[in-house]
């Protein structure tokens, strides 16, 4: 499916990551594509008339102070999302099939921390572009409404994960924690 009806607004904080990772805008495109193909929700983003998403790219410094300030952990983090849709209108535009407004509708924001992204892919010897598009991915559902509050809800949401990256030729970022 195409998702170029979405506008994409990547803001890079941290220089780093236009080295690290220069594809990065190109890496989100082919997930969102591959969201749009195996997500109920996905779906329902190409018939979106004008659809936006905002990606942060910044370093582990600012995301500490975010994660502080919004979710009460002084730490950095590999991702945080802020969805703008409620759940109620996640309810509507996606599950009821309620009418799609025809204005810009803002999904939301997704930022990533390069050292602890970088730091991750190393520790799980996989690729930077393969645990971006990973954290991209659960980012993306985390915006969509999906959650990992309970069992039933991580395992929904991993699923759906797996199914994702596995059409992008990345394998399951969760085997290595079940074994």
């Amino acid at each position: 499916m195409n998702t170029s009806n979405i506008q994409l607004d990547i803001n890079t904080e941290e220089t780093g990551w236009e080295e690290q990772l220069p594809e990065a805008a190109g890496l989100i495109r082919s997930v969102l594509d591959k969201l749009a193909a195996h997500c109920p929700e996905g779906a329902v983003l190409t018939r979106f008339p004008r659809p936006e998403l905002s990606i942060l790219l910044t370093n582990d410094e600012n995301i500490r102070i975010l994660n502080r300030d919004y979710r009460g952990k002084d730490k950095a983090t590999n991702v945080l999302s802020f969805p703008a849709l409620s759940e109620e209108e996640i309810e509507g535009y996606f599950h009821a099939g309620s009418e799609l407004p025809d204005y810009p509708v803002s999904l939301g924001d997704i930022i990533l921390a390069l050292e602890t992204v970088k730091n991750e892919a190393i520790s799980s010897n996989t690729s930077l572009e393969n645990h971006f598009c990973h954290l991209i991915v659960h980012g993306l559902l985390h915006l969509l409404g999906y959650d990992h509050m309970n069992d039933i809800e991580a395992e929904e949401m991993e699923g759906l994960e797996k199914t994702i990256l596995g059409t992008l030729g990345i394998d399951d970022p969760y085997a290595e924690m079940s074994t």
